[in-house]
């Protein structure tokens, strides 16, 4: 089944809202001077390219992702001058002379089928000494909403495992980043886990973003019967760890790698 990247509204509902956080605090480690010019590789919705405009004072950004739909949802949501949102896929990704200063990707290089071409070309668009740097999320272990998610699925229905992005995505780890890095060329390269709460006012708020069909899990949902679909749901209702007043407080693990070009 394939991966369904085309509601910028749905993909937002669903971990839209937890990835912009980690997109703040991503920013704040990576400190690339003001001024800078900036690539975002795999934009999706624009949640690292705001980050960047709003905290990270560049002189342009530039957002590129293959999915039009998304591109044109991260335009409608900034009319900031300094940015630009363009649909590119590998390996034609945008250039500007001299190399960009800060070239980075959020959450996108495990969907590529070969990670090691994607950090190639970011690498080749920036300049020497430039910041080449992503994070992903941690499925594995550290992204409780998803954890949760497949591991009620996978008990119920064993054949969910090949799904799970904590079993396609084995990227999605500390030494894989470093080593995907490494191997590009890139030096000083460095790994940070970064975490974010994600506090849910009740159990609508975490399933309804699962409704979405955007993306492995509720891809998956979408194709369920309507009653395995119910089992599903009343079985991870079951599974959270549920307020008296309601809210569910989970928390979601990022791994960020940045390393220099030249």
């Amino acid at each position: 089944m394939p991966d369904a990247w085309t509601d910028g509204s749905g993909y937002e509902s669903y971990v839209g809202r937890w990835s912009r956080r980690v997109a703040r605090a991503f920013l704040h480690w990576l400190a690339v001077p003001a001024g800078s010019t900036w690539l975002d590789f795999g934009c999706g919705t624009g949640a690292l390219s705001h980050a960047i405009l709003a905290d990270g004072a560049p002189r342009r950004v530039i957002g590129c992702d293959r999915s039009s739909a998304y591109v044109a949802f991260a335009r409608q949501q900034t009319a900031d001058a300094r940015a630009e949102f363009v649909v590119a896929e590998l390996p034609e990704l945008p250039r500007v002379a001299d190399g960009f200063d800060a070239v980075v990707a959020g959450l996108v290089l495990n969907f590529l089928p070969t990670p090691a071409e994607g950090v190639a070309a970011m690498t080749a668009r920036a300049r020497r000494g430039a910041t080449v740097a992503a994070y992903v999320w941690d499925y594995a272990e550290g992204m409780q909403l998803l954890r949760t998610f497949w591991d009620c699925a996978v008990a119920l229905d064993a054949a969910a495992r090949e799904l799970d992005e904590g079993v396609r995505f084995p990227l999605c780890r500390a030494d894989s980043l470093r080593e995907l890095l490494q191997g590009a060329g890139l030096h000083d390269v460095l790994v940070q886990p970064i975490v974010v709460p994600t506090v849910l006012q009740d159990f609508d708020d975490y399933w309804t973003p699962f409704l979405s069909g955007q993306g492995p899990a509720p891809g998956y949902v979408r194709g369920l019967s309507v009653e395995r679909r119910a089992q599903l749901r009343d079985t991870i209702r079951q599974h959270l760890p549920t307020s008296s007043d309601g809210t569910i407080a989970l928390s979601a693990r990022a791994w960020a790698v940045k390393g220099i070009a030249g």
